[in-house]
């Protein structure tokens, strides 16, 4: 396959070229509009088969109304003008199926003081509630002394504010890029290579994206992956094939020999990691969340584009360029670059390679403790769902809330709706049912039950605390275990989070054991070892705990709070660890198909157990340094980001892969090989057997 590809690039490179600039122009016409068609639903981040998400739909079923509203309307009780225009469009709208408050319907719809108050609008079960609340989103926006709030107000927000972000991100990293890959490549050429290589993988994923989604729902925060993960990846394959076709056209000298040995080794290379990391998106797939699905499909989607790129593009780009791949460079830096190819046994990083090796158990004593008290404070992890809370202060929807919370009294904003499945008839038994749940500890008070038709009744608990506190989350559970007149059915945020929680629970066996068994596998097949796969295994469970240890250090306990300008919730949001779990794992066997290749690589070629792995190290060290630098870039930029998951994601993959670089590869790895020595490359007669057979090889 390798040579295949290798003989395309360097017989038709025009050719190859030119069809790709034609697909990348239809690609960016047909996928561009992608980010208008994704899911933007308040549904992303909820399990819609759990009990929650069935009460939803058995009181909309029964009563023709969602069971709480989706929008909240504040208006200023002194403007009559503002009262009269909001209750003038709410009436005029068919969707809307019921709008209670207003200063007539006294508290809890007056604030305390007098001056607000406040109207909650139900859709019909029919209505498209997405676009409905877009069109009195702008309406209500027109109308002075009127804020607009409410769950389905608060995630078009979010998706609003992610959008901005993405774009802010982009501005910020794609030039920071630039100079940083323009000192790492030291040559202004093989610098924008990446960013080329970055910008086709992006528009290749929104393509195919585009395409699935006309089957599976796919959440509009996948876009933020495929920017972050697109850039990253195309960075990572592009140093990867760049640096090894810089070495060939030293070797070899340039022509058609130079690019087939760059496609068989570092082409080779390329492919791996992306098996390994669309595997950890695959895993993601097991998830009922949309949001988590959702990535999943992004992360393979990007995983498998961006090596298509690098292994079609690159290669008739290099036979197009050949010597030029270096244009742009200083003389300073081409007197730098080959003095490094020069000093292959005396460069730092084999130097550091080999004091390493001679102090290993020290070495390997010192990283693994580094990275289990980076990763100790996971262990007193709390989690948290989305709502309002994650927006920008300023936000209209936070603002609502935080009114809401402050200046009015017995409002119902963190109702959780409660469906019981009983007939009219045991009206009696219903209300004993609401009298032992009023008795709960934790319960505000009870709004009497009312009959909703179809055998069901809804009654709605107003909770002590916040709708994500614990004491809010004990209640879900307390409720749950009452014995009801009939089935009961619990929703509300905080219900909503703990199926959540379940579901996500319910399927990580699943995932490891996808995530766990590609990453074997690939290795497998890579190595002939099984030595090596299992201790990459290791290596990556060390490097996602310290990084949790972090999140937990910077989101959960509120460090950093002013640089990174958040304000914590004292949790994780529930999804971020399984999201950021998978990833991670992909990129740390990334990363270590890289080293481990140039590795076996000396090795196959005659070098001792150790003067191999200096060898690997120092062909490798400068690129898994400059590439995770890169990477943490490209994803790090999403630390601006207003939306405090969105912050989480890029602070944790961005810790996770210079950690990574450097603790890991750099000081673990190499002191865990001279441990082990010729064992490492260790596997039962039979499978080294079937490797001979199926193994992975160059050419």
């Amino acid at each position: 396959m390798f040579d295949a590809l290798a003989r395309l690039a360097t017989s038709r490179p025009w050719r190859v070229l030119a069809v790709t600039g034609v697909f990348m122009l239809v690609a960016a016409v047909l996928g561009g509009p992608v980010t208008g068609l994704l899911n933007a639903d308040t549904d992303s981040f909820s399990d819609t088969k759990s009990d929650s998400w069935t009460a939803l739909e058995r009181v909309a079923e029964a009563s023709g109304l969602e069971a709480s509203p989706s929008i909240m309307a504040l208006v200023d009780t002194g403007g009559t003008e503002a009262q009269e225009a909001v209750t003038d469009l709410f009436a005029d709208r068919e969707s809307i199926g019921l709008v209670a408050g207003g200063p007539e319907a006294g508290p809890p719809f007056v604030s305390d003081d007098g001056d607000l108050t406040y109207y909650a609008v139900f859709f019909t079960d029919e209505a498209d509630i997405d676009a409905e609340t877009e069109v009195l989103r702008e309406e209500l926006a027109q109308i002075d002394g009127v804020t607009t709030g409410g769950m389905a107000v608060a995630f078009q927000q979010v998706n609003d504010q992610v959008e901005h972000d993405l774009v802010t991100a982009e501005m910020i990293a794609f030039p920071v890029l630039f100079i940083v890959a323009l000192l790492v490549f030291r040559s202004a050429v093989s610098a924008l290579l990446p960013l080329l290589v970055g910008g086709m993988t992006i528009v290749t994923s929104m393509l195919v994206v585009r395409g699935i989604n006309e089957t599976l729902e796919i959440s509009v925060f996948a876009l933020n992956l495929i920017t972050g993960l697109g850039l990253g990846l195309a960075i990572d394959y592009s140093l990867f094939m760049v640096s090894r076709f810089r070495e060939e056209l030293e070797r070899v000298g340039p022509g058609a020999e130079a690019v087939r040995r760059t496609v068989a080794t570092a082409g080779r290379t390329v492919l791996y990691s992306a098996v390994t990391i669309a595997g950890a998106g695959l895993s993601l797939l097991v998830f009922p969340l949309r949001f988590l699905y959702s990535m999943g499909v992004g992360v393979t989607v990007v995983a498998l584009a961006s090596a298509a790129v690098s292994l079609l593009v690159l290669p008739a780009l290099f036979a197009v360029l050949q010597h030029r791949v270096n244009s742009g460079a200083p003389a300073r830096w081409k007197r730098a670059q080959q003095a490094e190819a020069s000093q292959e046994h005396r460069g730092f990083w084999y130097r550091l390679a080999q004091s390493v090796m001679r102090y290993r158990f020290a070495t390997a004593a010192a990283g693994a403790a580094v990275l289990l008290a980076l990763g100790a404070p996971f262990l007193g992890v709390k989690f948290t769902g989305v709502d309002a809370g994650v927006l920008p202060e300023d936000a209209s929807a936070r603002i609502v809330i935080d009114t809401l919370d402050a200046e009015f009294t017995g409002v119902d904003a963190g109702a959780m709706p409660v469906a019981v499945e009983a007939p009219e008839r045991d009206a009696a038994e219903v209300e004993e049912f609401a009298r032992e749940i009023a008795d709960l500890d934790g319960v505000e008070t009870v709004v009497p039950p009312r009959y909703l038709g179809d055998d069901l009744w809804q009654l709605d608990v107003l909770p002590v605390g916040e709708p994500l506190d614990e004491s809010t989350v004990d209640l879900v559970h307390d409720i749950r275990a009452l014995d009801g007149p009939g089935t009961v059915l619990v929703s509300g945020t905080a219900a909503d989070q703990v199926d959540q929680m379940a579901a996500i629970a319910d399927k990580i066996p699943a995932a490891l054991l996808i995530l766990c068994a590609l990453t074997f596998v690939t290795l497998f097949l890579m190595t002939g070892s099984v030595v090596l796969p299992v201790k990459a295994l290791l290596m990556n469970l060390l490097t996602i705990s310290a990084t949790f240890g972090i999140l937990v250090t910077i989101f959960q306990w509120g460090h950093l709070e002013g640089l990174l300008g958040f304000t914590s919730s004292g949790a994780l949001e529930s999804t971020q660890p399984v999201f950021i779990f998978a990833v991670v794992f992909g990129l740390s066997t990334d990363y270590a198909v890289l080293l481990l290749t140039r590795i076996k690589e000396a090795r196959d070629h005659g070098a001792g157990e150790r003067e191999a792995v200096a060898l690997g190290l120092h062909r490798t060290g400068r690129i898994v340094t400059a590439a995770a630098l890169l990477f943490a870039i490209a994803l790090g930029a999403f630390a601006t980001s207003e939306i405090v998951f969105i912050k989480e994601l890029g602070i944790g993959v961005a810790a996770a892969v210079l950690i990574d670089a450097t603790i890991v590869r750099a000081l673990l790895v190499p002191s865990l090989m001279a441990m082990l020595g010729r064992a490492n490359w260790w596997a039962p007669k039979p499978l080294r057997r079937l490797h001979d057979r199926i193994g992975l090889r160059e050419g």
